[in-house]
């Protein structure tokens, strides 16, 4: 068909994408068009001191445990724990134990 984009499915593994980050935390990132979906492995005790973003985002907790400081206050972070933060929401964390956590994060619209 002219003038079409052919519809495609494409599926990972965490395993075989590219890490990124530091000592600290794993990073491995799947682009997509509207936004990207992140794998995060934060080891215990990092702090991630005050920040904000001009995106949208969600992240939910797949195992570990930790704090997370926000303008609405502190909520506890676990496994199945799902915030949401709306563009330039500020926030911290304080992670106890290793954590894998999932975000979610939208482009900025423009």
């Amino acid at each position: 068909m002219t003038g079409t984009t052919e519809a495609r499915t494409t599926h990972f593994l965490w395993d075989d994408v590219t890490p990124s980050g530091d000592d600290k935390a794993d990073r491995r990132v799947i682009a997509g068009v509207a936004g990207d979906l992140k794998r995060v492995a934060v080891k215990a005790g990092t702090v991630a001191a005050r920040h904000s973003h001009e995106f949208e985002q969600f992240f939910m907790i797949h195992e570990g445990t930790g704090l997370l400081t926000c303008a609405e206050g502190d909520i506890a972070l676990r496994p199945g724990v799902v915030v949401h933060f709306a563009p330039n929401a500020w926030h911290s964390a304080v992670f106890e134990t290793d954590t894998i956590l999932v975000e979610v994060n939208f482009r900025k619209p423009g």
